[in-house]
C-alpha cells in the first residue's frame, strides 16, 4: 500500500476509528476503544511510526460540548491507547467555512507540520469519506476502515481500505496482507 516504505506518521480519526462513536461525547467515562486499536497502535510504535489524531468536534460550535470536555475525552483516549505525538482538533461546525474541518485538509496539514513532516510522509486512517477527502487534499495517503456509518459510495470511492484497524496498520507497514485497493 505504501510502495514498500512505511509512513513516518499515521494520523487517525478519533470517533468511529480509534474509539466507539458516541455522538458529541463530552464524558470521558463513555470512551471505549474499538477492537484492535491497542494492538494497531502498539505495532506502529514498535516500528517507530509516529501517531496522531485528527478529529472534527462540531459539538463545540453547536453548543453541545466545551473544549474542556473535548480535552478531557482526548486525555481518556490517551490513557486507554497510549500517548499520541500530535492532536489536531477542529471545533467548527459544518457551515463555518473553516480550513481545518475535514474534508478540508487543515487538520492533516497542521498535524504533519507539528510533526515536522511533509503530508506525503503521513497516512490518515478513518471511517468516512471526509477523512479520505482530507487526506487526499493534504497529499497524504488515506485508508478507509468502514463501519456501520460508512456509506457504500464512500467505500467505493476509497483508494485504499481495510476491514479493520489492525489490518490497516499492517498494510501500511507492509506486514501481512496489504489493505484492499478499491476498484476504480
Amino acid at each position: 500500500m505504501t510502495g514498500g516504505r512505511p509512513p513516518a506518521a499515521v494520523l487517525f480519526d478519533r470517533d468511529g476509528t480509534l474509539v466507539e462513536d458516541v455522538p458529541y461525547n463530552g464524558d470521558p467515562g463513555r470512551v471505549t476503544p474499538v477492537p484492535g486499536a491497542r494492538a494497531a497502535l502498539a505495532l506502529l510504535r514498535r516500528h517507530g511510526v509516529r501517531t496522531g489524531v485528527v478529529t472534527n468536534q462540531s459539538g463545540v460550535a453547536r453548543g453541545l460540548l466545551t473544549m474542556d470536555q473535548v480535552r478531557r475525552v482526548n486525555e481518556r483516549v490517551e490513557r486507554l491507547l497510549g500517548p499520541f505525538d500530535v492532536w489536531a482538533v477542529c471545533p467548527h461546525g459544518p457551515d463555518d467555512g473553516c480550513r481545518c474541518r475535514k474534508p478540508a485538509p487543515g487538520l492533516v496539514l497542521a498535524a504533519a507540520g507539528d510533526l515536522g513532516l511533509s503530508p506525503a510522509r503521513c497516512a490518515v486512517v478513518g471511517d468516512i469519506g471526509s477523512d479520505m477527502a482530507a487526506a487526499a487534499a493534504a497529499g497524504a495517503l488515506g485508508v478507509l476502515v468502514p463501519t456501520s456509518v460508512t456509506r457504500p459510495e464512500e467505500v467505493r470511492r476509497a483508494a485504499h481500505r481495510a476491514p479493520d484497524l489492525l489490518a490497516a496498520v499492517r498494510g501500511l507497514l507492509g506486514a501481512g496482507r496489504p489493505a484492499e485497493r478499491s476498484p476504480r
